[in-house]
């Protein structure tokens, strides 16, 4: 049994998705005490027990505390299942953190996989489901991580609907040294649900601007829909880096525009080969595969998923500070 303090490192919820990833692939129970201690709401999010329910029934796992509010957990996984699932989050639970934690598991299940996921494609504080499809799965891949997905619907906080097919077929996870930003074009989507169709637009021409004065031309889609929630966001993407923004209330549609080409104009200044969020997530690959990638800074996120890894695997993953720091694991 691995022993987990929650509330070590960044101390959030990111601690219990990497703890409860690593037990399903290694095999080896875990108990996770003083869940997200510090935060506002200790405890489990819905968002978190979902995620952990999820990955119980794909590989038949044991399971205790796993509710709302919950400071302790109990994971004792079996034998990951490929097969058919069928997941709502609920309201606008985040469908792309959701998979992050599904994912290395997926990897090394006893077969193909196609799960429908409903909730949160574009939310707040997490990835949104276009840097999940576009930055990070092609980042994984190159670990060896085989797994397509399909974005059927989007969904918006309060009200979530989103839908989405994620399909994964398993393998051998392999090394991968990712050194150098792929060179490419940059693309995007501004999108939006229930609101003028001139709102994808400003969003767009905001962001085709800043792209265009740093040097960068762009070629952004355009999605207005009518959907079961209500919201607004853009997604830019080059290789291994995105950047994005959400709309809000009071918030105007170019400024949503700018604020996610500026993000991504930093990350593509810097030399590294991937952006500062896909630096976190691939620590788990790192992990279990070897390798080596930059990025353009060591996050608190970046870090404790490094202790969580260690906790679970003999790979030691070393990082040198810099610009661009350099993440590396021995084979």
């Amino acid at each position: 049994m691995i022993d987990i303090n929650g509330s070590s490192g960044e101390g959030g919820g990111q601690i219990v998705r990497t703890a409860v990833a690593l037990s399903a692939v290694t095999g080896e129970p875990v108990r996770i005490t003083r869940i997200r201690e510090m935060r506002p709401n200790p405890g489990l999010s819905p968002q978190h027990s979902t995620a952990i329910s999820a990955l119980a029934k794909i590989s038949d796992a044991r399971t205790e505390g796993v509710r709302p509010g919950s400071r302790e957990v109990l994971f004792s996984p079996g034998r990951v299942r490929g097969g058919v699932y069928d997941f709502e989050i609920g309201t606008a639970g985040s469908v792309s953190l959701l998979i992050h934690c599904l994912l290395p598991a997926l990897a090394r299940a006893d077969g193909p996989a196609t799960l429908t996921v409903r909730g949160g494609t574009d939310v707040r504080w997490s990835p949104t489901i276009d840097h999940l499809s576009r930055v990070a799965l092609p980042a994984f891949a190159s670990f060896g991580v085989r797994a397509r997905l399909t974005v059927e619907r989007r969904g918006y906080f309060p009200r979530g609907g989103g839908l989405v097919t994620l399909e994964t077929v398993p393998g051998e996870l392999v090394r991968a040294d990712l050194s150098a930003p792929v060179a490419g074009a940059v693309e995007g989507v501004s999108h939006s649900s229930n609101l003028p169709e001139h709102v994808v637009r400003r969003q767009a021409e905001a962001a085709i601007g800043v792209l265009r004065r740093a040097g960068f031309d762009a070629e952004i889609a355009a999605e207005a829909r009518a959907l079961p929630s209500t919201g607004s966001g853009i997604t830019l993407w080059s290789g291994w880096k995105g950047g994005s923004a959400l709309g809000e209330r009071g918030l105007p549609a170019e400024r949503v525009g700018s604020l996610a080409a500026e993000e991504l104009v930093a990350q593509l200044a810097s030399k590294a080969a991937v952006d500062r969020h896909l630096a976190d997530q691939l620590v788990p690959y790192l992990a279990l595969a070897g390798g080596s990638y930059t990025a353009p800074e060591v996050t608190s996120h970046a870090s404790t998923n490094i202790w969580t890894a260690s906790r679970f695997l003999d790979r030691v993953i070393s990082v040198e500070e810099g610009d661009p720091a350099t993440f590396r694991a021995g084979l």
